[in-house]
C-alpha cells in the first residue's frame, strides 16, 4: 500500500472522524459534566478545575459549531448562559458510557 493510499484511508476513516469532534483531553468530560446537570460556564470551570478558561471556552465553541451542544443566553442582569445537550450530541453518550465502562475496569485492575 502507498503512503498516498494510507493517507487517503485515514482521511477517511471513522475513528478520525469521531476523534476530530469529540476527542481529546476535554470534550468527553465537558459533555458528562453538562449531562450531569452542570451547565453553566463558572460551576463547569470549577468542576474541571484542571482546565483553562480560555480552553474550556475553546472546547466549548467546537462543541456548539458541531451541534452536540446549544447556549442558551437569558436575559439577565447579569447575564446568564446555560449549556445543554443537543438530539446530535445525545448520540454520543453510548460511546462515553462504554470508556466509562473501561475505565473502571482497567482502575480496579491496578
Amino acid at each position: 500500500m502507498s503512503l498516498e493510499e494510507v493517507r487517503n484511508k485515514m482521511k477517511n476513516c471513522p475513528i478520525n472522524y469521531a476523534m476530530s469532534k469529540i476527542g481529546g483531553k476535554w470534550k468527553p468530560i465537558i459533555l458528562h459534566r453538562i449531562q450531569a446537570g452542570i451547565n453553566r460556564f463558572g460551576i463547569m470551570q470549577k468542576a474541571i478545575p484542571a482546565i483553562s478558561k480560555q480552553m474550556l471556552t475553546a472546547q466549548l465553541r467546537e462543541l456548539e459549531e458541531d451541534g452536540f451542544i446549544e447556549r442558551k443566553i437569558f436575559a439577565e442582569i447579569p447575564p446568564r448562559v446555560e449549556y445543554s445537550i443537543t438530539k446530535s450530541g445525545k448520540t454520543i453518550f453510548p460511546l462515553l458510557e462504554s470508556m466509562r465502562e473501561w475505565g473502571e475496569k482497567q482502575m480496579k485492575k491496578k
